[in-house]
């Protein structure tokens, strides 16, 4: 779904899609490349458990039910199992994954999720920053509403939603500084080094260096205003 198209605010379906869709656009913009292994592994599973299933109708239509008996048993296990493996795959192995990609500044992997009728959006994020030799994954669960990034019409306005992943995330934080905000700041590093040298044990302490040099750039504005 387009993230400049109009949706019904009251679906939660739509606003999660067109969230979800504009993760990845988000991060291809700060040079992220997306990894797909886990796609193409349900892709593989998903169409050899068709194409088995579609050998066998071919072969029962075109030579009869006795020239395809001896393999009847035999394919509709194999489709079974492939597509057993499928569901395990899908349920239990993604498990709402809807961006999985490396940067300069790390590798995120992100599952989103909503509660029935609670329009709040959910990301549980794994995250790994650069050097991986040095530098252990990391796990958080983030959550905000999605009136956040969402006009009362229904329209997705990309700013906010990106300012809170920037925010939230260390290694899109370090990729994308000047989107890092408090509550009541616009992302700035005002005179902070932009060279981020983000690890395990400094990535939290950079998103808090970068979440302030916001605020104080809020609040820097807000006197010149006066």
């Amino acid at each position: 779904m387009s993230a400049t198209q109009k949706i019904a605010v009251h679906s939660l379906p739509d606003l999660k899609a067109t969230t979800d869709d504009a993760l990845p656009n988000y991060l291809h913009s700060l040079k992220f490349k997306q990894i797909h292994t886990q796609t193409d592994v349900r892709l593989v599973l998903g169409y050899s458990a068709v194409i088995i299933a579609g050998a066998l109708f071919y072969f029962d239509w075109k030579y009869g039910w006795e020239a395809s008996k001896p393999y009847t048993l035999s394919a509709v296990v194999a489709y079974f199992i492939l597509n057993g493996a499928f569901s395990y795959w899908l349920w239990f192995v993604e498990k709402g994954v809807v961006y999985e990609g490396e940067g300069r500044t790390g590798r995120v992997r992100i599952l989103s999720s909503t509660k029935k009728h609670i329009p709040i959006y959910e990301c549980d994020v794994v995250f790994h920053p650069t050097p991986y030799s040095s530098n252990p994954s990391q796990t958080l669960h983030i959550r905000a509403p999605m009136t956040h990034w969402f006009t009362s019409d229904g329209y997705f306005v990309a700013k906010p939603f990106q300012q809170w992943l920037a925010s939230e995330v260390p290694v899109i934080g370090a990729a994308d500084p000047n989107n890092v905000v408090e509550e009541i700041g616009r992302g700035s590093l005002g005179g902070m080094d932009k060279t981020l040298n983000l690890n395990s044990s400094n990535a939290v302490d950079i998103l808090q260096q970068l979440k302030a040099s916001g605020a104080k750039f809020a609040s820097g504005d807000a006197q010149r205003r006066r």
